[in-house]
């Protein structure tokens, strides 16, 4: 993930994007989110931790009251279309299958679930499983806004610590 995630941001370096936007673009993906975009800024654009920490926090975010608003909407469309219906059941077999923590331990699960920074997880998997659901959208964003936060710490000390360690 490290080589794609660099491969990108010098993708977008050389051609004239500023560093600030390459982190915000990175924490913007899916999969990719804040996580390595805190990772981006801090050990391979050698941002200042504060201003790469807002940046990717909030490209992170930004997707989230979409997701939890339109995406049961989007695939219900989706499973219209040939070839792709095929990938929408599988996305949301693949992410129900996750839906056992928010059964076990209500909204807790879906903060545990989206600030624990491992993969398969983090705000747009949180915000998918919320909507699959049917979550309160008010609550679920609340709660998934302080996961990525939460997850965004993790991965900042762990890349000031890496950064560290490599120099």
């Amino acid at each position: 993930m490290h080589e794609l995630v660099k491969s990108l941001q010098e993708f977008l370096s050389a051609h004239g994007i500023p560093d600030w936007l390459v982190v915000f673009i990175i924490s913007l993906c899916p999969i990719l989110e804040c996580r390595l975009g805190m990772f981006t800024a801090i050990t391979l654009l050698e941002m200042k931790v504060v201003p790469g920490f807002i940046i990717s926090y909030i490209g992170n975010i930004l997707p989230i009251p979409f997701i939890l608003l339109l995406i049961n909407w989007i695939f219900e469309i989706l499973k219209k279309v040939p070839g792709i219906n095929k990938f929408v059941y599988w996305l949301e077999e693949h992410t129900l299958k996750k839906k056992d923590k928010i059964d076990k331990y209500g909204i807790w699960g879906l903060l545990f679930f989206v600030a624990i920074p491992l993969p398969g997880t983090g705000g747009w998997t949180g915000a998918l499983l919320a909507s699959l659901l049917h979550l309160d959208r008010k609550k679920s964003f609340g709660v998934i806004a302080i996961g990525v936060f939460i997850a965004g710490l993790i991965i900042t000390i762990l890349s000031t610590v890496f950064k560290v360690a490599v120099l």
